[in-house]
């Protein structure tokens, strides 16, 4: 499945107007999947020290919980941490993370829509991250304008867009037509799509990262790719993250999807069914994340 639609399940979406999901209330879901990511995130976060050496101030824009946040704070010990989402109720849960992990006197939330609330800080960023965040919001190119206008002179904006759509299962697992997950990431790229043309204030554009940094006068870009591999047979923490992402988008599939395809989908999650994402031994988890940085001229 694509990496698009359940980006905040990963815990690193900002809570955004367009939809009436409760991202507080899934607060727990959102938390469980970001730590089954943390490795991805923390050879991520290594690859960004390389280059960004003793930052002041890290802003984490749409943070949801909170656990990348803390993240950052155990990898730059001497910074100071900024979590930023729409969500009270997720910033909570990343203050209470703070709190636990030892960090919270170095550690601030700031509740509010991107990108306007950055406007809220009290100093600019020497390193501001958004993880799949930029692309909820409309006018993806004013929107990277502000947040490289956020950044203090040498400071680092660290895009997380783009990379390859989760695979869990073999393409042909025994049960429907084979290939069901490549005709699952057309209807997800088809609604994608949708999702962003309804966006207050959609601009389209191009998603060529790279330039659009360079267009906000950013100079010196970076691009990686962070895989997450977890072989099955799957650990209960990765099985439930493939239930949740499958769950997720079940609705979303009934526009798109014949009536056999539809069919296998719902015996994937059908806790009853011993073929089954639930049961089954071939469930695994493989995906890309693609990490996008531009600095601002000092």
């Amino acid at each position: 499945m694509a990496h698009h639609h359940h980006d905040h399940e990963r815990g690193h979406g900002s809570h955004h107007g367009h939809t009436d999901i409760d991202w507080a209330e899934m607060g727990p879901t959102l938390e469980a999947s970001a730590e089954l990511f943390a490795s991805l995130y923390e050879r991520a976060l290594g690859w960004l020290a390389q280059e960004v050496t003793e930052p002041g101030l890290i802003v984490d824009a749409g943070s949801g919980p909170g656990v990348v946040s803390c993240l950052f704070a155990e990898t730059f010990p001497g910074a100071r941490i900024v979590a930023v989402d729409g969500s009270d109720g997720l910033l909570e849960r990343a203050r209470v993370r703070a709190e636990r992990q030892g960090v919270a006197d170095r550690f601030a939330t700031i509740t509010g829509e991107l990108p306007d609330v950055l406007g809220e800080l009290e100093y600019p960023a020497d390193l501001l991250w958004a993880s799949r965040s930029l692309h909820h919001l409309g006018d993806q190119r004013t929107a990277l304008a502000a947040f490289a206008q956020r950044l203090a002179p040498g400071g680092t904006l660290a895009l997380m867009e783009g990379g390859l759509p989760l695979r869990f299962l073999p393409r042909d697992f025994g049960i429907g037509r084979p290939g069901l997950q490549a005709r699952i990431d057309a209807v997800e790229a088809e609604w994608f799509t949708r999702m962003r043309t309804a966006l207050p204030g959609h601009v389209a554009e191009a998603e060529n990262w790279p330039a659009l940094l360079a267009a906000a006068g950013l100079q010196h870009m970076r691009t990686h790719s962070f895989l997450l591999d977890l072989p099955a047979p799957a650990s209960d923490r990765a099985r439930a993250y493939v239930v949740a992402s499958l769950s997720h988008m079940r609705d979303k599939l009934a526009e798109g999807l014949d009536a056999e395809d539809l069919a296998t989908v719902d015996r994937l999650l059908d806790p009853d069914d011993e073929a089954s994402l639930h049961h089954r031994p071939d469930v695994f988890v493989l995906e890309a994340h693609t990490v996008h940085t531009a600095v601002r001229p000092a």
